[in-house]
C-alpha cells in the first residue's frame, strides 16, 4: 500500500547495502539497495541493536515464558483445556473456585516466528520499510533466545496459503544464519512479474498450529492487515501456546499527509484511487478509521489473551524491547501480589495482555 511514499534511498541507506554497521538505525537497505548476506546482516544488527541491549534484559528471561518447572509465576482459575494436575487445592478450597499453578519456564524452550513478509508489509514511508523491520527483530529475538540454548523455528509466509518454507527449531549459530537467509531471499522485493502477495492470516495460523505439536513461545510478525477472521485462530493457537504479536506499524498508516491530488494504488490487490490530500475532511476521516481499526485490533489480541509488541519504522528497536520486557515483568510482579516500581511515561497494559 502507498507506493507513492516510496522514498530514494539515501546516503544511509547505501552505506546499509554495502554491509557497514549503523549508528543508531535499524541499518537497512533502501528499496533498491542490495540486501545483504545473512552474515552481514546478522553483524550489522549485533552492533547497532545487541550491543545496546547487552546486559539490560539480564534477570527478564525467567519472567518472559511459563511452562512446566519448579518456581511459582502465577495462579489463575481453572480453564476446560488446563490439565487437571496443576490444580492448586488450597487456593481452590479457599476462593471456592478450581484455580490452577502456573510456573516459570526452567529448561530451554522451543520458540517459533511466524512472518508475514506478503505486499502489504513492503511498505515504508522512510528509509526502514516494515518487511525489514519484521527480518530484523526476528533475528535479534532468535540471537537472544540462542544464547540461552534455546531452539528457534521458523514459519515464513509471502502470500500464499501455505507457508513459503518451513524450518524446523534448532539451535547454533550456523541454524541462526539459516533462518536469516531464508528470510531476507523471501524479503526482497519481489518483481513485478511475479504474482500479487496477498496477507491471510486465518488460514496461516491454522497451518501454524498444526506444525507446532508441543508447547512452544512463538511470536506472530505481521502487520495485521488481513481480511477478517483471523481472530479465532489466533486465540486457539494462543490456548496451547506462549502467544506474542509482533505488530509492525509505519507512521503514515495513522495520518494522512497533505500532498494534493495523488493516484495511490493498493499493494496486494492492486486496486487504484485518486485522492484529494488537500481536503481536511478526507485527512479526518482517514484518521478516525485508523483510530477505529486500532481499537478493534488491541481489542482482537486482549480477548485471545496475547500480549502485543508495536514496532514503529520510525523508532530504535531496542527501546521497543525494553520497554516490552518491563511491562511483562510489571504484570507478572502484580499478578503474584508483588509491588512494581513505576515505569514513568510507559504505555498502559491492557486487560488480557500487554500492549507495548
Amino acid at each position: 500500500m502507498f507506493n507513492w511514499l516510496r522514498k530514494k534511498p539515501t546516503e544511509a541507506t547505501a552505506a546499509a547495502g554495502s554491509g557497514q554497521p549503523q549508528g543508531p538505525g535499524l541499518g537497512a537497505p533502501g528499496a533498491d539497495s542490495p540486501w545483504p548476506n545473512a552474515a552481514q546482516w546478522l553483524q550489522r544488527l549485533e552492533w547497532t541493536v545487541l550491543k545496546r541491549l547487552d546486559g539490560q534484559l539480564q534477570g527478564d528471561y525467567r519472567s518472559l515464558f511459563r511452562g512446566s518447572g519448579l518456581v511459582l509465576a502465577d495462579l489463575r482459575e481453572y480453564q476446560s483445556h488446563d490439565d487437571v494436575r496443576h490444580i492448586d487445592w488450597n487456593v481452590t478450597a479457599r476462593m471456592q473456585t478450581p484455580y490452577v499453578r502456573e510456573h516459570q519456564e526452567d529448561r530451554e524452550i522451543a520458540a517459533w516466528f511466524v512472518i508475514d513478509l506478503s505486499a502489504s508489509v513492503a511498505f515504508g514511508s522512510g528509509p526502514t520499510s516494515k518487511r525489514q523491520l519484521a527480518c530484523s527483530i526476528v533475528t535479534v529475538l532468535s540471537k537472544l533466545l540462542s544464547q540461552h540454548g534455546n531452539r528457534v523455528g521458523l514459519m515464513l509466509f509471502t502470500g500464499q496459503d501455505r507457508a513459503h518454507s518451513v524450518v524446523p527449531a534448532r539451535s547454533g549459530r550456523r541454524h541462526l544464519l539459516h533462518i536469516v537467509h531464508q528470510m531476507l531471499q523471501a524479503g526482497q522485493t519481489p518483481s513485478h512479474g511475479k504474482a500479487v502477495q496477498t496477507s491471510a492470516l486465518g488460514p496461516w495460523l491454522a497451518q501454524a498450529q498444526s506444525v507446532l505439536k508441543r508447547r512452544s513461545a512463538v511470536f506472530v510478525v505481521s502487520d495485521f492487515i488481513s481480511p477478517p477472521g483471523w481472530e479465532k485462530n489466533l486465540a486457539q493457537l494462543a490456548r496451547r501456546h506462549e502467544v506474542v504479536a509482533v505488530r509492525l506499524r509505519d507512521p503514515l498508516e495513522m495520518a494522512w499527509p497533505n500532498t494534493g491530488m495523488l493516484l495511490v494504488q493498493d499493494a496486494e490487490s492492486g486496486e487504484q484511487l485518486l485522492v484529494d490530500g488537500n481536503d481536511a475532511a478526507f485527512r479526518q476521516r482517514f484518521a478516525q478509521q485508523a483510530q477505529d481499526r486500532e481499537a478493534a485490533l488491541l481489542e482482537s489480541l486482549s480477548q485471545a489473551g496475547v500480549d502485543c509488541l508495536e514496532l514503529n519504522t520510525d523508532e530504535a528497536m531496542d527501546q521497543a524491547l525494553l520497554r516490552f520486557a518491563q511491562l511483562r515483568k510489571r504484570v507478572s510482579q502484580l499478578s503474584t501480589g508483588g509491588c512494581a516500581a513505576p515505569l514513568g511515561s510507559q504505555r498502559p497494559v491492557h486487560a488480557g495482555g500487554v500492549h507495548a
